[in-house]
């Protein structure tokens, strides 16, 4: 079988760029011309397209399903249900693999998967679907998820003990020291779903070959943990299977569980012919995770100083249907529970339950976000309680290098959180309110108003973030780097397995391996499972894991080079595609040393260990890496429509070391711009465990009429840990946009808003 037209191709870094060089993304140019492939653009001979059937219903039983009509329609190769799993009959993204792959005798979620088309034609393939006739006992959807984790009276969902997971976080005494706070703030907060509202639908490949194995090539995050559940399901060994990734249109945690890769592998496999899968928007809403709803209650005591002795907090995240993520969702949401701030006492206790609600798993934050609108809206009562104004209550108790956590971990590297807290203060104010030109005002060009009830406000957000996998996660990457003479100039070829989501991964690699060889020419080999796994393209975690094991294999690579050079000098390094030696200059260039023969060496590279959470306490060094972000955000509010207009973000971030400023702005920008969404207008709408704005007409994200215009301070405090002395960049700013403007709209308000995102009718009562 031939290789798919516009298949991933090898990608290579165009002219001159190291490590804290900005150039440009491979990618970018022919993603700007829309010239680039994503995994929906493949196509090759002969295939056939899947279709996916789903439920209507959050909860119900299959009496009886009749695929005979669906059969006999024309142009329809196959019509599979959960009989016809070749293998396991459920998969997972951690241990708990409670995912069937298609329904076993009743639905948990509305738009569950229950029966796969394979047919000549995508619209051939969706009538068939209509064609399926299905019986149903419809039951009643358990979507309460503070009934499911604490009244014994309400059903278990899928006969697993609710909570799912309960991690406790204990952290000195707060009963002892309860009656001694001179101020007591208490606050009740949530957070809606929000969507990774990536804009390339699921979709992706499947071509079976002669031998019986399969090619896949599918837009993921992760193609290794993808691989551990596709096999088994499918009946394969890994050996058999073939993975390549294809142009992946954005993820944000959205892609780590799978969606239609095992479909289109059983469809494959079934027919005999390739497959294509593509979601359409609507479908995409249903075919991943979200991020975890949540409900909070904190307590703050503290000395009328304003420096805190307790917090007593609890976190309640729904998780829906299935595990995927939510156990570590749980985990980060407990340790970060009260964020950057040095507490002596914490009581957390951190849920995640099951309900027939969407399934939600990894999003940019990954359970730091719902934390950190809820501690940092608890900074703000706090500071006004007693008479102190937002950055000084902070700076007051912020956290520091040395300072432990509410874990017990202490903060190893700078964490200069109180001088960012002063840089984000200082940096200079946006322009007063010019109301004649009514795209300045909220609501824009609409002419809701002309500037009468229009209010500024100012607020800042601090948020804490964890980088790479935690809890004693045996976290690796691996990467092949290849140094050889290609048209008589010296070229490396760098091999991985790590998903260029969108985040310039390709990029850094290249940088990374120009650095470290003193070369120009860098190919980057297309991500496949020919390498070793490097992880999932989450967690912020990249540039530091994957960065950290081609930076490694190229330091393998420069070794045996140095080998070779006759003398046995100690003092050598490559500058420029020469050799050189510290004593003597000069002594050959790459291509006279290698001639016709090549070097490779294959690294795994491994941040240093991490422990799980104790159980009972909570309490280990249970991260890799910390990532801070300080917002100020500034505001315009009609009070009297309840409308909002973002008027400006500032950011100062501390990153450790600059790899690529251009696309560490980007990330900064980007995560900025989630989280102004979540604070005024993301949120998937459920009732009764049905989603009610599956498209984007109605789940609004933020357009370049909506995000305002960012001043920037980025630091560099090495992590003597890191490669670089980085530190993953891609979330903290997700965590403190959030609470930043939703303290402004506060500010210019004068109201105690508890939900995200703020509505209209928040403002208006």
């Amino acid at each position: 079988m031939t290789a798919p037209l516009r298949a991933p191709r090898e990608i290579a870094a165009p002219g001159n760029g190291g490590v804290g060089d900005s150039p440009l993304r491979p990618d970018g140019t022919l993603k700007v011309r829309g010239e680039f492939a994503y995994s929906s653009d493949l196509w090759i001979e002969g295939m056939l397209w899947g279709a996916t059937l789903r439920s209507p219903h959050p909860r119900a039983r299959i009496v009886s399903m009749d695929i005979g009509p669906a059969l006999a329609m024309n142009g329809v190769h196959a019509v599979l249900t959960h009989e016809d799993v070749p293998g396991r009959k459920h998969y997972g993204l951690d241990l708990t693999w409670d995912q069937p792959v298609l329904a076993i005798g009743e639905v948990r979620h509305q738009g569950e998967p229950i029966a796969l088309v394979a047919a000549d034609h995508p619209e051939i393939a969706r009538r068939a679907l209509k064609a399926i006739v299905i019986e149903w006992e419809v039951l009643e959807p358990l979507t309460d998820a503070r009934r499911a984790a604490f009244d014994p009276a309400y059903p278990q969902v899928q006969e697993r003990p609710n909570p799912a997971r309960h991690q406790p976080v204990r952290f000195g005494d707060v009963e002892s020291v309860r009656d001694r706070a001179e101020v007591v703030v208490t606050g009740a907060y949530e957070v809606g779903i929000q969507d990774q509202a990536f804009l390339g639908p699921e979709s992706g490949l499947a071509v079976p070959r002669e031998d019986g194995g399969l090619d896949l090539y599918v837009a993921t995050q992760w193609m290794h943990n993808d691989l551990k559940q596709i096999g088994p399901c499918l009946g394969l060994t890994d050996e058999q299977i073939h993975m390549t990734l294809s142009g992946v249109g954005g993820a944000f945690g959205g892609r780590e569980d799978l969606s239609m890769q095992i479909h289109a592998g059983m469809l494959a496999l079934r027919t005999g012919r390739p497959i294509k899968i593509v979601y359409n928007r609507e479908e995409s809403f249903f075919g991943h995770v979200h991020r975890h709803p949540a409900e909070m209650r904190y307590e703050y005591g503290a000395t009328r100083d304003g420096r805190i002795l307790y917090a007593d907090v609890e976190i309640l995240l729904d998780g829906g249907a299935y595990t995927s993520a939510t156990l570590n969702v749980v985990g980060n949401a407990a340790s970060l529970g009260v964020g950057p701030y040095a507490i002596p006492n914490v009581k957390i206790d951190a849920y995640g339950v099951y309900t027939n609600n969407p399934p939600c798993g990894a999003m940019r934050g990954f359970g730091a976000v719902q934390a950190c609108f809820a501690y940092e809206s608890m900074m703000d009562k706090l500071g006004a309680a007693c008479g102190i104004d937002p950055v000084t209550i902070r700076q007051i108790n912020a956290a520091s290098q040395g300072t432990p956590l509410a874990t017990g971990q202490i903060i190893w590297a700078p964490l200069p959180m109180a001088e960012m807290l002063e840089q984000a203060r200082r940096l200079p104010m946006p322009a007063d309110l010019d109301a004649s030109d009514i795209r300045n005002l909220p609501g824009g060009a609409s002419q809701t108003t002309h500037g009468e009830g229009v209010r500024r406000g100012v607020g800042y957000g601090v948020g804490l973030k964890n980088i790479c996998f935690s809890e004693g996660y045996d976290d690796y990457s691996t990467a092949r780097v290849r140094l050889e003479v290609i048209g008589g100039v010296a070229t490396a070829l760098v091999h991985t397995a790590a998903a260029e989501v969108g985040q310039g991964l390709v990029t850094v690699e290249a940088q990374i391996a120009r650095t470290e060889l003193g070369i120009e020419h860098v190919v980057i080999h297309p991500a496949d499972n020919g390498v070793g796994s490097a992880g999932s393209s989450s967690a912020s975690r990249q540039t530091y894991m994957t960065g950290g094991a081609v930076k490694t294999a190229c330091e393998a690579v420069r070794q045996e080079l140095f080998a070779r050079v006759p003398g046995g000098h100690t003092d050598l390094s490559l500058v420029g595609g020469k050799i050189v030696s510290e004593s003597m200059g000069v002594l050959a260039a790459i291509e006279d040393v290698l001639g016709e023969d090549a070097v490779e060496e294959t690294r795994r590279f491994h941040h240093h260990p991490t422990t799980g959470m104790d159980e009972r306490t909570g309490q280990g060094d249970t991260h890799a890496q910390l990532g801070l972000c300080v917002h100020r955000a500034v505001v315009d509010v009609d009070v009297e429509l309840g409308l909002v207009k973002v008027v400006e973000l500032a950011a100062v971030q501390d990153v450790g070391k600059i790899i690529n400023r251009l696309s560490l702005e980007g990330q900064i920008h980007g995560g900025t711009a989630q989280g102004l969404g979540l604070a005024v207008m993301e949120e998937i709408v459920v009732r009764d465990g049905k989603v009610r704005n599956p498209s984007f007409t109605d789940y609004l994200i933020p357009t370049i009429l909506d995000m305002p215009p960012m001043r920037l301070e980025i630091l560099e405090n090495a992590d003597p840990r890191a490669p670089y002395g980085l530190r993953g960049a891609g979330e903290p700013p997700t965590l403190s946009s959030t609470p930043a403007v939703v303290a402004a709209i506060r500010d210019a308000t004068g109201l105690d808003l508890t939900r995200v995102p703020v509505r209209p009718e928040h403002l208006t009562e």
